[in-house]
């Protein structure tokens, strides 16, 4: 791998972050009401609207507003919110932090159990262990998130059990064991789910690579079955599940948006859903660009990560 791949990807990047956001912004403009029609309300005098639209450069055609915004994009700002009249940055920003929080512990919980559990289906395919593995896999794919949520909820945060709260978000700054009670729902809807996806792609990339041919003469140079597993079967086995992963995670900084509603918590998934309901042309730009960002920046990494567990892929 090489510095000049890395850069070249990099500006691929910039490049797919300018295109987004060009989109975005297109998309903004075709909306029916004007940013001053939303500011004013509807009953607003044409003097009054007529006043406000020179005053935020919406007289100005379509390309100087897209390059004034993106310019102050580039400074980081993402101009005002017009549901409560404060900054757009800090506000999406705070939001992006709270859902790569969610994010960050339900992947690191995925990865931990999905992998192992492919791993043990594939060692036993056709026993009883793989079959409920994939019974519960398939379970775990065939139910949609808020479903999930919902039975979790009604199930776990009910008065008569009231294991976990239902609702809400504690910083872990100001109370960790506080903010872990109050993640812990969510956290445990998307871990279920996405753990019953990639321990299957585990699986069936695993039963895959046990039948080939440099597995076999492992096994006959005697090495121990532990280390032809996790040493060579897995590593081969987990090229296909980084991209899954991958996209995963920019489904989960941005995808979670009916979890994040179920269990009212402050991610960016809700205040994309509060920015729609009340037609926040700021906050809907602002949130669809950063979730873009995190694909993108995802599948770079998981680039990276190919070079690193294939050492025949060259870049």
């Amino acid at each position: 791998m090489t510095i000049s791949y890395v850069i070249k990807r990099l500006i691929y990047l910039v490049f797919t972050a300018l295109l987004v956001s060009l989109i975005v912004f297109s998309v903004t403009q075709l909306l029916p009401a004007n940013a001053a029609t939303m500011i004013l309300g509807e009953y607003a005098t044409d003097e009054s609207l007529a006043i406000l639209n020179n005053k935020l450069g919406l007289n100005d055609p379509a390309i100087v507003q897209y390059l004034r915004w993106l310019g102050n994009v580039v400074q980081g700002d993402f101009g005002i919110s017009l549901r409560t009249s404060q900054p757009v940055g800090p506000t999406i920003l705070e939001a992006f932090g709270r859902s790569a929080i969610l994010a960050i512990i339900s992947l690191v919980l995925v990865c931990i159990i999905a992998i192992p559990l492919g791993v043990l289906a594939a060692a036993r395919r056709g026993k009883k262990t793989d079959l409920g593995v994939s019974l519960v896999s398939y379970i775990g794919v065939s139910m949609p998130e808020f479903v999930l949520a919902t039975l979790l909820l009604v199930w776990l945060a009910s008065p008569s059990v009231g294991l976990f709260p239902a609702s809400g978000y504690v910083p872990f700054s100001e109370d960790f064991w506080g903010g872990l009670h109050h993640i812990a729902l969510p956290v445990m809807t998307l871990t279920i789910v996405l753990t019953a996806h990639i321990s299957r792609m585990i699986r069936s990339e695993m039963a895959d690579t046990l039948e080939m041919d440099f597995i076999r003469a492992g096994r006959l140079r005697g090495l121990s079955k532990r280390r032809v597993l996790f040493r060579h079967a897995l590593r081969n086995s987990m090229l296909p599940a980084i991209t899954v992963i991958a996209l995963d995670v920019g489904y989960l900084i941005g995808g979670v948006i009916v979890v994040e509603e179920v269990f009212a918590f402050p991610g960016v998934g809700r205040q994309l859903i509060l920015a729609i309901q009340n037609r926040d042309l700021p906050m809907i730009q602002a949130g669809a660009l950063i979730m873009a960002a995190s694909y993108a920046i995802a599948n770079l990494l998981a680039d990276l990560a190919y070079g690193a567990l294939d050492k025949r892929i060259k870049y």
